[in-house]
């Protein structure tokens, strides 16, 4: 705070200087014969401050001026105050010839700090900017010899207020420094929305402002898109330069769209003011209010909804026993994506398959392993759109025994033009080898049944696994049916028709196991059917009905011989040593023939 100094009255004839040198141009205007429109004319009136409402006096007038109920502000000091009739000039971006800077800082003081109609900072806001308009204009217009705001405040103030000097010292410094450093700014702006597509996803991206200024804020609201941000298509204290990410929701499912949007900003460093004239007076300015510009835009081109498909498959059976093989394919992904023509129809899509064999159960693997024996491939175009199941059916047969799996791609090289173009750039989607769903087991298992017994016997049959089996190994029966007269072969293993089931047997790995029935009490021709499930209880096998290798023949056996008579003695003769007698006659028999045919070549001729 500056000394206390004693006064002059020089002030008050430098501003008489003025009022005179003033009113002697507008006579030298008016005697020229100028014709001006003259802007509307207001009357200025005091506002909130301290010191003289004339305009010429001791100390001045330090405060605010009212015009329409607006406090404006001196900034041309040392002439006399505006107590006329006012002009007002509009929003001016040349006002008493002051620079960009100037009237971006006068303007932000008048418009923040102001409008208060307080004394005390209306007072503090007219010496900050009378500063900011002419330095040293208002430091020495009443006499200050320093170069110092707050000394020049209490050159006047410690006289004129003492009570509020120190304050009104501090806020004009205060003001001064912040309005001093505020970038200029501009008197006007222009703008446009600029809209970004995510490469990746498309239906997600930014939205920016592009504007001849930065230093700007509004509020934008989006058609097609909300922002990330909150969920709506509406966001405020939106600054140019920054990307704001928007997510957009295709209105046509698989169709291209396009998202746009506008808005208003408001510049928040605005270099211009509300000038008013008074003729012989001050000029003054008030807030030049809100200047903005409007800014809209749109998509640069259309967004095509990027398509990323899977499909999920399940074989037609776990267990084959050859045949082709079969799979039922279901698409997934972003279905609702899916491409569509202008007609809503969905475009088909094409996915592709490539089968292997392996002689043990395949491991999941995002690639197929060596020692992986392709067979075939499968194929599929969809024409019943994307919630279609589909079966598809290879056109060759499984070669051997073996383990089965499908491997699907679906590959944007394979798409017609207009589903390639919503896939992403060098789409490949490819399921793992080795997909629980995706593998058919073939597994050879046969049996050999006893081909003939007689009744009382027990009958057989060998069970033969020759692989591969199942993780978990296999359980296996057998089971045997009497045939009934007229019932086909095949349809003849009916529960009516069992006869004896053989009791489930574990296998862990290739080979033979047999199973042997009680004996058999009735002749007649009896079919076995072989049965084989795995650790689960699922069917892996079963066999064919009435095959021939799998009948056994069973006959009634030969009645005993009975017993017969000596005949010299009448005593019996026991079975065992007839048959004996007879294979020794039948011996003695066939020795006496070959030695007479042996005689009748090489013996002499009898004479």
């Amino acid at each position: 705070m500056s000394p206390t100094v004693r006064r002059t009255a020089s002030p008050a004839h430098r501003i008489l200087a003025r009022l005179v040198a003033a009113l002697l141009a507008a006579f030298v205007l008016t005697g020229a014969g100028s014709v001006v429109t003259a802007p509307a004319a207001h009357a200025a009136s005091q506002g909130a401050g301290f010191g003289s409402w004339a305009p010429v006096s001791t100390y001045g007038w330090h405060g605010s001026m009212l015009v329409d109920g607006v406090h404006t502000y001196c900034i041309l000091p040392g002439l006399p105050a505006p107590t006329g009739p006012s002009a007002d000039q509009g929003v001016s971006a040349g006002a008493a010839g002051l620079n960009p800077q100037q009237l971006t800082a006068i303007n932000h003081l008048v418009t923040v700090y102001g409008q208060s109609g307080d004394a005390v900072q209306s007072a503090a806001v007219g010496w900050a900017v009378k500063a900011i308009a002419h330095w040293d204009e208002t430091l020495h217009s009443f006499g200050y010899p320093g170069d110092s705001l707050a000394g020049a405040i209490h050159w006047t103030f410690s006289a004129l207020a003492p009570e509020h000097d120190a304050e009104i010292q501090r806020l004009a410094v205060a003001y001064y420094d912040e309005a001093r450093s505020i970038p200029a700014g501009v008197a006007a702006a222009s703008g446009r929305l600029v809209f970004r597509a995510d490469d990746a996803d498309p239906a997600t991206g930014s939205v920016l402002v592009e504007a001849t200024t930065t230093a700007a804020v509004g509020t934008v609201t989006l058609v097609g898109a909300t922002f990330a941000a909150n969920g709506s298509p509406t966001l405020a204290d939106v600054v140019p330069g920054v990307e704001y990410p928007i997510v957009t929701v295709p209105p046509t499912p698989g169709r291209p769209y396009a998202v746009s949007g506008s808005g208003r900003m408001r510049l928040t460093a605005v270099a211009a003011v509300r000038h008013f004239t008074t003729p012989g007076g001050q000029d003054t300015a008030g807030p030049a209010g809100e200047v903005g510009f409007d800014v809209a835009g749109s998509d640069a081109a259309p967004r095509v909804p990027r398509f990323a498909p899977t499909i999920a498959t399940q074989v037609g059976s776990a267990y084959v026993t050859g045949g082709g093989f079969v799979d039922d394919v279901r698409f997934a992904g972003s279905l609702a994506d899916w491409p569509r023509a202008e007609d809503g129809t969905p475009l088909p899509v094409t996915a592709t398959a490539e089968v292997f064999r392996t002689d043990s159960a395949p491991v999941l693997s995002e690639h197929v392993p060596e020692g992986a024996q392709s067979v075939g491939s499968l194929a599929l175009t969809t024409d019943a759109g994307p919630e279609a199941d589909y079966r598809v059916s290879s056109l060759w047969e499984l070669p051997e025994p073996g383990f089965y799996t499908a491997v699907w791609r679906i590959r944007a090289e394979d798409q017609t033009g207009e589903v390639r173009n919503a896939l992403p750039p060098g789409y490949s989607w490819s399921e793992p080898f080795g997909e629980a769903s995706q593998i058919s087991l073939w597994s050879d298992v046969s049996s050999l049944a006893q081909a003939t017994a007689v009744v009382g016997e027990p009958v057989s049959d060998k069970i033969i696994v020759r692989g591969p089996i199942p993780p978990g190994g296999l359980t296996v029966t057998s089971t045997v049916y009497l045939a009934a007269d007229g019932v086909p072969p095949s349809e003849a293993c009916v529960d009516a028709a069992l006869v004896w089931t053989s009791d489930a047997h574990v296998m862990l790995e290739p080979g033979e196991h047999v199973v042997t029935s009680p004996a058999v009490s009735r002749a007649g021709t009896y079919y076995w059917q072989e049965r084989a499930v795995d650790a689960a209880g699922a069917l892996l096998h079963r066999g064919t009905c009435g095959v021939a290798h799998e009948t056994t023949l069973v006959g009634t056996a030969p009645p005993p011989p009975s017993p017969r008579a000596l005949a010299a003695t009448g005593t019996p003769v026991p079975a065992g040593a007839v048959s004996g007698i007879g294979i020794a006659l039948l011996t003695a028999g066939g020795t006496l023939f070959g030695l007479r045919r042996h005689g009748h070549r090489t013996g002499p001729r009898s004479r």
